[in-house]
């Protein structure tokens, strides 16, 4: 099986665009609402790494990859947009939402994940007899 779930597809279009349903993602999280809790989320994380790692999990389409790998290089980065050291709490504000929404499409990554093993598991190994 590859690809996302039915289940992950209908959220990801629930949720409007990819970048709401992040923020979404990560409200629901910490207000304990969604379909997985938080624990079971952050204990899904280095499976999901080791499968993805392994590509037996298909991962995030591509633009969403690249999307997260340059949030935490900008995140990571001293070259900034809004400069910390002449706007003290404002040049913060743009890596706290940046940061936000990396938070919120790892969670909603982990969620498509989850969604991907249950449906793995509810799969028989086998062909069709005729």
């Amino acid at each position: 099986m590859t690809g996302r779930s039915d289940a992950g597809r209908a959220d990801a279009k629930r949720s409007g665009t990819r970048r709401s349903g992040a923020f979404r993602a990560l409200v629901e999280a910490f207000a304990g609402r969604g379909r997985h809790s938080l624990a079971s989320r952050l204990s899904a994380l280095p499976r999901l790494r080791r499968d993805a790692v392994t590509r037996r999990y298909p991962g995030p389409p591509p633009e969403r990859a690249l999307a997260m790998l340059l949030a935490i290089g900008y995140v990571v980065s001293p070259v900034d947009l809004v400069p910390e050291l002449f706007l003290a709490v404002a040049g913060l504000a743009d890596d706290a939402v940046v940061l936000a929404w990396l938070a919120g499409a790892v969670l909603e990554e982990v969620d498509a994940y989850l969604d991907w093993t249950i449906a793995r598991e509810r799969t028989v190994p086998g062909t069709v007899a005729d």
